[in-house]
């Protein structure tokens, strides 16, 4: 049962240090995607009266379909919108020693910044190009575009 007095919830916006890598479990075949993100913090110091931009990298794993998605449409650099929420895990190295660390599971990312960066990544196999669209379609879609150009105010 939750308590209702408790949140864990992040939210974050940052900058992709790496492609996403996705692998399968190897007995449910579930795909996980991990990466690092990014944020960026301006702060000032009295001291020296300068402002500095701090960086804090956060370590991020996704399930399922939100990690196909982020393995197709995501690449390093890129400015996504983050939520999810932080978990804990631990386990036994080789020699015995306990590790543990702190990640944020992602459940919703979105997109940031122009349309044209986040085109779906090429496959590895080489797909035809497309064909030319005929006369009457391509200029029927530059009347279209003429059109959201003049609206009248």
């Amino acid at each position: 049962m939750r308590d209702i007095n408790s949140l864990n919830k992040v939210l974050l916006i940052g900058r992709l240090g790496q492609n996403p890598e996705l692998r399968y479990l190897p007995q449910t075949e579930r795909a996980v995607a991990k990466f690092s993100l990014a944020t960026n913090e301006r702060y000032y110091s009295p001291s020296t009266n300068e402002s500095d931009i701090r960086v804090e990298w956060h370590r991020i794993v996704t399930w399922g379909k939100l990690a196909e998605f982020c393995e197709k449409y995501l690449n390093q650099g890129k400015q996504i919108y983050l939520e999810g929420k932080l978990r804990t895990r631990t386990w036994q190295d080789r020699d015995g020693n306990k590790k543990s660390t702190t990640e944020i599971e992602a459940q919703n990312i979105v997109l940031l910044g122009k349309k044209g960066d986040f085109e779906e990544k090429p496959s590895e196999e080489p797909e035809s190009p497309p064909s030319e669209p005929p006369e009457e379609e391509a200029s029927s879609s530059d009347k279209d575009w003429e059109d959201e150009d003049e609206v009248p105010f």
